[in-house]
């Protein structure tokens, strides 16, 4: 932490600009940092470099757990890289609720990609952020975009809500899934398929080959019962298997059409002016809720509350709406 004390703001700015990973991975854990001196100089960092962001295709990409979202990258990644691409992943890995920890093992999951000199990866820990997502994805997006990546990734955990949030932040929505996984019939979330602009069944090789194209039939039928999407795309299905490097390239012809399209008739660009209004937004509401629980009057009645809660001497709503009377 001491290097990045030392190193001023302009500094960091023109080493990212210049793709210096070292500096990159250091600005990342500035804006992951709940150091109050931290955040101010990553939100400096971060202003001076907006300008130089946008110019990426961000892909989320989501799947349970075992669907093979690691190998699957990786395998993505390496085929982005060796047609000229610059890739950065931003994995995010659960948090434990319980011990508070998290496991970063994705350039262990993705040994080869790691190597690879036109590839950046970074896991981050989900930590207590909605839905399994790091709370500063958007940040990191920003600055791996002015690093000059075209590619940026973002793989979810798989779980609870973090799908919709990764939706919230990228341009387009894959879905991984697996043959017989039970839910082909059932069109499983409702939610995940309406966000998914392609859902691509993995580890589509040896005796699964033939479930796999069976399921990959079972959701085509499933879209079409879903409604038209507003920027007129008509969501795939097609069969992968990311262990073999079989189904890799057509991903990547799918997604160009879609940014071709979708650039096309604005709709892009419309997509992307939401998403910073989002942004907006959920900056001001985790930013009220960091200044209602450092403010010392709260922390002082919360303590009183909650002891007042443990001892049934009041419900948790009625101690809520104490709370919420303190003037600051």
């Amino acid at each position: 932490m001491n290097n990045i004390n030392k190193t001023s703001v302009d500094e960091f700015v023109t080493h990212i600009l210049n793709n210096n990973i070292s500096y990159l991975s250091r600005a990342i854990t500035l804006i992951e940092s709940n150091n109050s001196k931290h955040q101010e100089k990553a939100t400096q960092i971060l202003e001076k470099c907006l300008s130089h962001a946008s110019n990426s295709i961000r892909i989320g990409i989501t799947g349970v757990p075992g669907v093979g979202k690691s190998t699957f990258i990786e395998s993505f990644g390496k085929y982005l890289t060796s047609i000229g691409k610059k890739v950065a992943v931003l994995a995010i890995d659960p948090s434990s609720s319980i011990q508070k920890g998290s496991i970063l093992g994705d350039k262990t999951r993705m040994s080869t990609l790691a190597l690879d000199d036109n590839a950046f990866i970074r896991p981050s820990p989900s930590g207590n952020s909605l839905g399994g997502v790091a709370r500063k994805t958007r940040e990191a997006i920003t600055l791996c975009e002015a690093a000059g990546f075209d590619i940026i990734i973002i793989e979810t955990v798989g779980v609870g809500q973090s799908e919709t949030t990764v939706h919230s932040m990228v341009d387009f929505f894959l879905l991984l899934k697996l043959a017989n996984a039970g839910d082909e019939l059932q069109g499983i979330k409702r939610g995940i398929i309406e966000m998914a602009d392609t859902i691509a069944i993995n580890k589509a090789d040896g005796n699964a080959e033939k479930e796999a194209k069976i399921a990959k039939s079972e959701f085509s039928r499933a879209l079409h019962l879903y409604p038209k999407k507003e920027n007129n795309w008509i969501p795939k299905v097609l069969t992968c298997s990311a262990l073999n490097n079989v189904g890799i390239d057509s991903i990547y012809t799918i997604i160009k059409e879609y940014i071709a399209l979708t650039k096309e008739n604005g709709s892009f660009l419309k997509k992307r002016s939401e998403q910073n209004k989002n942004w907006l937004f959920e900056t001001i509401n985790n930013e009220l809720k960091n200044q209602f629980y450092k403010n010392s009057k709260v922390q002082n009645l919360l303590n009183l509350q909650l002891k007042r809660i443990e001892n049934k001497e009041i419900n948790p709503f009625q101690a809520a709406k104490e709370i919420l009377k303190i003037k600051r």
